[in-house]
């Protein structure tokens, strides 16, 4: 299948809506992840890189997801509050991701730059944005999406191994974080191959929370 670089647009879920991030949406995501608990499993480079305030987290956010050719970032807005724990209500902002590498050559993407409220931690929101986001990128002929976090982040690496993404190994002094200190990142991926068996799973995963 010949790859296809992809046109940002609204993917629409059950419990999600990914929406093409636009500078409309940064302050809006500071409540949801201005907080610690966020940062603290690597996002943004660690605990040392949580913005001050609204305004730095802004000019942090448009530094980081906005003007690159090789990123398509989203914003992950809830549709309702079915399945999802405390209820947020439709249409509040919750996260963020990105479709990034995009390398057609080699048909080769990576989703990250990822990180939501932790009050939808553990609900339907990331296996469906993460649903999400891969159908786009096999949709469109890629045939590996890889997905990475830091190697000490034993929620965010359980969360992606659940997905059904395999574990390629570890690449050791990767990034730097915020403070300094070296990362080494747990890298993992989706090939077009194993696509179906993800898909199906994903699919079965938000069946059983529609039923909650």
């Amino acid at each position: 299948m010949t790859v296809t670089r992809p046109q940002p647009r609204i993917l629409q879920g059950t419990f999600v809506s990914v929406e093409p991030l636009t500078e409309a949406h940064l302050a809006a995501l500071w409540p949801a992840l201005g907080v610690p608990a966020v940062f603290a499993g690597g996002y943004g480079g660690g605990p040392a890189g949580l913005p001050a305030d609204e305004a730095s987290f802004v000019e942090w956010m448009r530094a980081g997801y906005l003007g690159y050719t090789d990123r398509m970032p989203f914003a992950v807005r809830v549709n309702s509050g079915a399945g999802v724990d405390g209820g947020p209500d439709a249409g509040r902002l919750v996260g963020v991701s990105t479709l990034g590498d995009l390398d057609e050559a080699n048909a080769n993407a990576h989703i990250g730059w990822t990180a939501y409220d932790p009050t939808v931690w553990g609900t339907a929101v990331n296996p469906e944005t993460k649903l999400l986001l891969l159908g786009f990128a096999f949709g469109n002929g890629y045939n590996r999406v890889r997905l990475q976090a830091d190697a000490i982040n034993a929620r965010s690496r359980a969360a992606i191994l659940k997905l059904g993404a395999t574990f390629e190994g570890i690449q050791r002094q990767h990034l730097l974080r915020a403070d300094g200190s070296w990362r080494d990142t747990a890298v993992y991926s989706v090939i077009d191959t194993d696509w179906p068996e993800v898909k199906a799973g994903l699919l079965a995963r938000l069946e059983q929370e529609s039923r909650a």
